[in-house]
């Protein structure tokens, strides 16, 4: 894999972090997802594939880049029936 393809892996694993959450999703769901993110990030900087301002980054345009999807997505508004 080269770093290209470490980074996407990386976002993914943040994304699904990020979808749980906004989700409301069972503390269960929750932690594994933060527990695959941060083994992975740790494993990339031990390894040292990855430098942690790197990785701030990654996280943050990540995070930026999901809120603002989630955000601006539109809203099914139902439809009242006609009398």
């Amino acid at each position: 894999m080269d770093k290209d393809e470490l980074k996407a892996a990386v976002v993914a694993l943040l994304e699904e972090v990020l979808k749980a959450r906004f989700d409301g999703a069972a503390y269960a769901r929750l932690s594994r997802a933060h527990g695959y993110a941060d083994g992975y990030m740790r494993a990339l900087q031990d390894a040292g594939l990855v430098d942690k301002n790197e990785l701030l980054t990654l996280v943050g345009e990540t995070r930026r880049s999901f809120v603002e999807r989630e955000t601006t997505a539109p809203v099914a508004v139902p439809v009242a029936a006609s009398a």
